[in-house]
């Protein structure tokens, strides 16, 4: 009776609730920060060319990139598109760059504030994010706690037990590995990684997500020149079907718009209070909170409207008519159409290295909230270590609905009480955006500098900006 509760809250939740709520947030900060994201779409990448450098107090602004691209970079770029197109059609892409497009906004927002309520804990380290940000900007206690809680379990316990489920299932499909050797090797590199704390993670993270990233971008590059005359009809189905202009796909169109938004907010994460946490982590070039904010904007682009549309054109470009292929089998099955069986194998390494990746930066998640649950301590910290390896091997033998289903309403109770917080702090948001307008037009690098009545009323760490 427990878990049919559960299940029913969650499709309440993700059916429609998340759906509006994240997209109206999106809307609702695009206008406000007046079209940020079009504005000063090069901005973010002159940004980029800086963001490497870094201070012994926190990781650098790359490296908080690659971390939050690593948790938003996982198995749902290659499986969760192809469902979306199974699903809704060819039409659920377009709402995918739609929601990317608004979830920009939202990405900006909660990460300046992460940076803009960041402190430093025992050993000098930068922290932060919507736990922050509630405690001290809405001096709420128990918001804090909720929000710390719901995201423990659900990066610190599920989320990477069911990314090492979908990396055991791949090999053990592909070249017929056991599941409990998989999810060994897991966890002892795993193991390997984390021990170092997030600034080992984020090194880590820095070298990986750039060589995935571009040798997955690669293969669908070649792929896509060696269908060179089939894009701009794809590129066109794309868009009539989710306008409803296809005969055959007019009555998709409301399943188009569900899958996209549904898939593209599962893939950008942008308003779940996830990302902030490792973007308060960085020092910021220029020394700005809303620095950061351009920076994990670009994530939210690189995610969705990058890769998730190279796997999409893969898709696209496989005839599936007869098959009736679906899921991550789908996508190996395109991909092998095009460059042979090797394909089919490249596709189980990249879940690989994708869902590791998604793994390492869910750890990084918990650890940074272990603060508001009085875990911040030796114990405490061996205490989310040991229970993560062990859901680790735990998930890639087991069958795991009902731990999912669990995660899944933590997830979503944590992302409401995040976009409440992002629309209670809009004032402070657009104050603080402002502030780096101004000093952009004034032909001055941005430099955060607020006076003692400003750290007074948002109630801002002393000593940190």
């Amino acid at each position: 009776m427990i878990f049919d509760a559960v299940g029913q809250i969650n499709g309440y939740l993700w059916g429609s609730i998340l759906i509006y709520l994240l997209t109206g947030c999106g809307v609702w900060f695009s206008i406000r920060l007046k079209f940020i994201q079009l504005r000063h779409f090069f901005h973010m990448f002159t940004l980029l060319r800086f963001s490497r450098q870094k201070s012994q107090h926190g990781i650098s602004s790359f490296q908080a990139l690659c971390t939050s691209l690593a948790a938003r970079v996982g198995t749902g770029n290659l499986m969760g598109v192809a469902v979306a197109i199974s699903l809704g059609g060819a039409g659920a892409v377009f709402w995918m760059w739609v929601i990317a497009f608004v979830g920009m906004a939202t990405a900006f927002a909660e990460s300046l504030l992460g940076q803009l309520y960041k402190e430093k804990d025992a050993n000098g380290n930068f922290r932060g994010g919507p736990a922050y940000y509630m405690r001290k900007g809405l001096n709420s206690k128990f918001l804090a706690i909720t929000f710390s809680l719901c995201l423990f379990f659900g990066y610190g316990f599920v989320f990477s037990s069911v990314q090492a489920n979908s990396i055991t299932d791949a090999f053990s499909g592909s070249f017929g590995v056991e599941p409990i050797y998989t999810g060994i090797f897991i966890a002892i590199l795993t193991a390997w990684v984390v021990m170092g704390g997030l600034k080992n993670i984020a090194r880590f993270s820095e070298i990986i997500v750039p060589f995935m990233g571009v040798a997955y971008l690669l293969i669908c590059l070649v792929v896509m020149g060696m269908n060179v005359e089939h894009l701009p009809g794809i590129f066109a189905l794309i868009v009539k079907s989710a306008l409803g202009l296809e005969q055959a796909g007019g009555g998709l169109v409301g399943a188009a718009i569900v899958q996209g938004v549904k898939r593209g907010l599962y893939s950008n994460e942008a308003g779940m209070g996830s990302a902030p946490n490792v973007a308060a982590a960085a020092t910021t070039y220029p020394a700005h909170p809303a620095s950061q904010g351009y920076i994990q904007m670009l994530a939210v682009f690189f995610d969705t409207i990058i890769i998730c549309t190279c796997t999409a054109c893969l898709i696209l470009l496989f005839d599936n008519t007869e098959q009736g292929i679906q899921g991550i089998q789908l996508t190996q099955q395109a991909l092998a159409s095009q460059v042979g069986a090797w394909g089919s194998d490249f596709i189980t390494i990249a879940i690989l290295f994708f869902g590791f990746t998604s793994i390492i930066a869910s750890f990084a998640y918990a650890e940074t909230n272990l603060k508001y649950l009085r875990l911040d301590t030796l114990l405490g910290h061996w205490f989310l270590r040991i229970g993560f390896l062990f859901m680790l091997i735990f998930g890639s033998v087991a069958s795991l609905p009902q731990v999912i289903a669990l995660a899944d309403l933590s997830t979503g109770v944590m992302t409401i009480i995040n976009v409440i917080a992002l629309f209670l702090l809009s004032k402070v948001i657009i104050h603080v955006t402002k502030d780096y307008h101004q000093q952009m037009k004034n032909n001055v690098l941005p430099s955060y500098q607020p006076n003692e009545a400003e750290k007074e009323k948002f109630k801002l760490t002393p000593k940190v900006w």
